[in-house]
């Protein structure tokens, strides 16, 4: 049987995966570069050594320390408390760069507070921080319990020093943000704040009880008072998918009212705007010194709407008008210019006390009576941190008899403004907090004879001034297939807008579908006081800026749905453009196409773990076929024998239905899930390949440990006789002695490695029987009568069987029997990976700190029972083996139909299903064997 297709299907996926990765590697410096700064600082740490065994078992296998910045503070806590925790293999030293920022931000000179706190009701930090020793916490929802644990013990320890109605805020980096949300409720936590945390999906999902933490997070995330925010660093956090670091919304009463809960994404932090890794959210600057500020400023919050309003106004994304901010009255209208209708403000080096007067007219393509008006300000009140318009420029509606009234905005955010043909953001350097033009606008009433009026205070210079009307948004409607097979343009009919506003509803926004833009220009872009700037948002909590003037590509993705999580936001693509409407810049329209290389860089980062599930389900189909073909002829086929003839009969099948269920609406939580998006159906059968692809590779790595082990086993030979041999008291005995190990001292991934290990062994060391060589027959060339009545008597009589015949019986018997052990040990090398990261965990607290941290659940030997008895050969089991005259459901192929079923379904949202499931299937099996014995 050839079995040349099944090393195809193993050289199409290292095929696959290198293409993943190379895709993965790349786009991650287009698709959302960052622009950090390295955060510098003279830390020192203090351990709180009182903080001992009295206050928690786990503290000789945690600790707790205090930092310090080194000369600019004092030793003594006498601050704000502040705690913070690492997350997966995270260290307590983190913590020193936001601290180190907090620190020089009170403090304009060593122990001199700045101005800007002075006679404030604030005080500095005291910013602890809990060490685990790097533990493994997102592979092990025992370890996120102990942590929590020891955090919650923590916190009682360090308010314990301070007055009693002292609130201490928490902060959390990656699974250290899961470890703080467990905490609530907690009446002394007065906000936490997460950074790059998986909140809604767990990173690793081969613990129930990872997802039981998860369940009861949901519950705090959804009720608690307690102010929540979340930062993200979108696309270039290549650890955890940032779609997973959005907050769900908080329940609300009738009024519409619930906790505080915020995402934001640093693409659209102001002043950073640009993608961080996961490791950089804590040191890189432009993110640093807002949270850092942001801490500071809670001490004086009371409250949880006054903490809320506190967070949205030092850590602004654009979606929010900055809080307390009001338009001053206008007195009276001293000198001014009147702008020409329908024409731009467009003034560079304003005097100040002056007024620009813009006629209000009505668009000639829309009947409405409203009109849009923006500005933009050059380094206009831009503070350290805010970008807000106080009573330097004041934005008014004055009527015929100058009587005026403010404009409020309905957007009032700060913008990049990046330089000509330069990166964006620069590497290594990113934005200066202050770098950046304001960007104002309003919906002004139309009225005969009213105008606005945009006035230049006496106390602030800026560069200069543009401002005018814009039209309506256009509306884009096109197929959500066109950008996959051409492209989508857009046309500008106003090139001299201000601001173009662009809605295509039927686009989808997929965090697996990257878009690319290229701008058309009517002329050159020379100079200009804007280059045009496009913001893309297709979530609340999410924006990009992409400089249209740059040869970098322009890349357009999206967080707001993703695989195996619900979310409204499936379509609908809403884009900005923002220009200055000058002739030397002038945009005339936009192509948008799907990139397919960047698209495919999103795919690996998602179907990882469900690409191993699904492996697992081929697996089971295989092993389905297996019992097929058993049921059939008779004997039991090899594993590649069994593995071609799936690919080359079922494959075809499986390839169109795997397509076919994927269109079908159903929940995020199975298949692949994309909750019947046709346009993502087609990852199914890719997925279907690469599944195939896998576990033709990890057989070539078997056969090659098998191949290398045989030459081992003549150390210690064992003959086929082994096989048969009847179960012994001692087996028994080694039976129990193993389950009563893994029930009190090791895990039982333990047993399962070691049950591999073994059986991987004994497969290898199988010798095939040697058969006798047939015996020479003489034929004559004539019969005698005699022979003739012979002949015709002995096919009335009953022969009995030869010893040929016996031993043929007996080396087809061991051969089935070897066949099924392959099949076995096939399938477990693919729960192997199920097993291995918690194991990964228990032999790390191993090294670190021996017996100190509890495993409580991994002692379960019932998990790893089946597989104990099925890899000794002393039982002499058959677990794959048809059953001769039993009934449908007793037939092992079904119970391989259920694993697969929920390999392909189940667990790639719920991996810890998978062998559960598998070692539920196989104690089934045994218990039927015992039953028909």
């Amino acid at each position: 049987m050839s079995t040349r297709l099944v090393h195809v299907f193993g050289l199409v996926f290292l095929l696959i995966a290198a293409t993943l990765y190379y895709a993965a590697i790349d786009t991650v410096q287009t698709l959302s570069p960052q622009g950090c700064r390295m955060s510098w600082m003279s830390p020192s740490y203090v351990l709180q050594t009182r903080f001992n065994r009295s206050w928690s078992p786990l503290a000789e296998r945690y600790s707790l320390w205090l930092y310090r910045e080194v000369g600019w503070e004092g030793s003594e806590p006498d601050g704000l408390p502040v705690i913070f925790i690492p997350g997966n293999a995270g260290s307590s030293q983190q913590v020193r760069s936001i601290a180190s920022s907090a620190a020089r931000q009170f403090y304009h000179q060593p122990y001199d507070v700045s101005p800007e706190f002075r006679g404030r009701n604030l005080k500095h930090l005291d910013v602890y921080a809990v060490e685990f020793n790097e533990d493994l916490s997102a592979f092990h929802g025992t370890t996120l319990e102990s942590q929590t644990s020891y955090t919650s013990r923590a916190i009682d320890y360090i308010l314990s020093q301070y007055p009693t109605v002292t609130p201490i805020i928490v902060m959390g980096h990656s699974m250290g943000g899961i470890v703080a949300t467990s905490l609530l409720p907690h009446a002394n936590i007065s906000a936490i704040i997460t950074m790059s945390t998986p909140h809604t999906l767990p990173p690793a999902r081969f613990d129930r009880r990872i997802e039981r933490i998860y369940t009861q997070n949901r519950k705090a995330l959804l009720e608690n008072p307690t102010p929540i925010l979340s930062i993200c660093g979108g696309a270039t956090d290549l650890m955890i998918p940032s779609e997973s670091c959005i907050l769900p919304p908080p329940s609300v009463d009738r009024h519409g009212v619930g906790p505080y809960r915020r995402t934001v994404f640093t693409s659209a932090l102001e002043s950073a705007w640009t993608g961080v890794d996961h490791l950089a959210m804590v040191w890189c600057h432009q993110a640093r010194w807002r949270i850092a500020r942001a801490i500071l400023e809670l001490g004086a919050g009371n409250t949880e709407a006054e903490r809320g309003l506190i967070l949205d106004t030092w850590v602004p994304d654009g979606h929010l008008v900055p809080p307390g901010f009001s338009n001053a009255p206008l007195g009276h209208v001293g000198d001014y210019t009147l702008i020409e209708p329908d024409q731009n403000l467009v003034v560079t080096n304003p005097p100040m006390a002056h007024t620009w007067l813009l006629p209000i007219t009505l668009d000639k393509e829309s009947n409405s009576r409203k009109r849009r008006f923006v500005l933009y300000a050059s380094k206009e009140a831009l503070g350290p941190t805010l970008p807000i318009l106080p009573l330097s420029t004041t934005v008014h509606v004055c009527r015929q008899d100058m009587s005026c009234s403010p404009l409020p905005p309905i957007t009032l955010k700060m913008i990049p403004n990046p330089a000509q043909n330069a990166l964006f953001p620069l590497p290594n350097e990113g934005i200066h907090e202050n770098d950046g033009i304001v960007f104002f606008e309003t919906e002004v009433p139309y009225e005969e004879g009213a105008r606005v009026a945009v006035t230049l205070g006496h106390d602030r210079k800026v560069d200069w001034l543009v401002g005018g009307f814009v039209s309506e948004p256009i509306v884009k409607h096109t197929s959500s297939l066109a950008p996959f097979l051409g492209s989508v343009v857009v046309d500008l009919k106003e090139s001299s807008a201000l601001k173009h506003t662009i809605y295509l509803p039927q686009l989808l926004a997929n965090t697996l579908v990257v878009y690319r833009v290229t701008p058309r220009y009517s002329s050159g872009c020379t100079s200009s006081l804007i280059l045009p700037l496009l913001e893309q948002q297709s979530h609340p909590s999410e924006i990009h800026y992409h400089p249209l003037t740059l040869n970098r590509k322009k890349l357009l993705h999206t967080h707001s749905s993703a695989p195996y999580i619900d979310t409204p936001y499936n379509h609908g693509l809403n884009l900005t453009i923002y220009t200055d409407g000058q002739g030397s810049c002038s945009l005339s329209g936009i192509e948008i196409t799907v990139d397919w290389w960047a698209s495919i860089g999103r795919w690996g980062g998602r179907y990882g773990a469900p690409a191993a599930t699904w492996a697992v389900g081929v697996v089971a189909l295989i092993l389905f076929e297996a019992t097929r073909i058993a049921e059939t002829r008779g004997t039991m086929p090899r594993v590649i024998d069994v593995f071609s003839t799936f690919v080359r009969t079922r494959f075809v099948g499986l390839f169109v239905a795997s397509f076919a269920i994927s269109i079908l609406p159903l929940p995020s939580h199975l298949w692949f899930g994309n909750r019947g998006e046709p346009l993502l159906a087609f990852i199914a059968p890719l997925m279907l390949v690469t599944a195939i692809g896998l576990v033709s590779v990890s057989w070539w790595l078997v056969t090659l440990l098998k191949f290398s082990l045989f030459y081992l086993s003549h150390l210690f030979p064992s003959g086929p006789e082994r096989i048969i041999s009847s179960r012994r008291t001692s087996t028994l005995i080694s039976l129990g002695f193993i389950c009563l190990l893994v029930f009190l001292l090791v895990l039982w991934q333990v047993g399962f490695l070691g049950c591999w290990i073994f059986h991987l062994y004994t497969c290898a060391s199988f010798k095939p029987p040697q058969l006798d060589p047939p015996a020479p027959v003489a034929i004559p060339l004539i019969k005698t009568s005699e022979e003739r009545a012979r002949n015709e008597n002995r096919d009335q009589e009953a022969v009995p069987p030869s010893p040929r015949a016996t031993s043929d019986n007996r080396a087809q018997y061991l051969t089935n029997i070897h066949n099924e052990r392959e099949l076995l040990l096939l399938l477990m090398t693919w729960l192997l990976p199920l097993a291995a990261p918690i194991l990964a965990v228990w032999v790390r607290t191993l090294l670190t700190a021996g017996f100190t941290t509890p495993f409580d659940g991994d002692h379960n030997f019932m998990h790893v029972l089946p597989f104990l008895v099925l890899v000794d050969p002393g039982w002499g089991f058959t677990w794959l083996s048809p059953v001769a005259g039993a009934r449908w459901y007793v037939q092992p192929k079904w119970r391989m139909l259920l694993l697969a079923g929920t390999a392909f379904f189940l667990g790639p949202r719920e991996t810890y299903l998978v062998f559960e499931v598998a070692s539920v299937v196989l104690g089934v099996g045994l218990v039927l064997a015992v039953v028909r014995r």
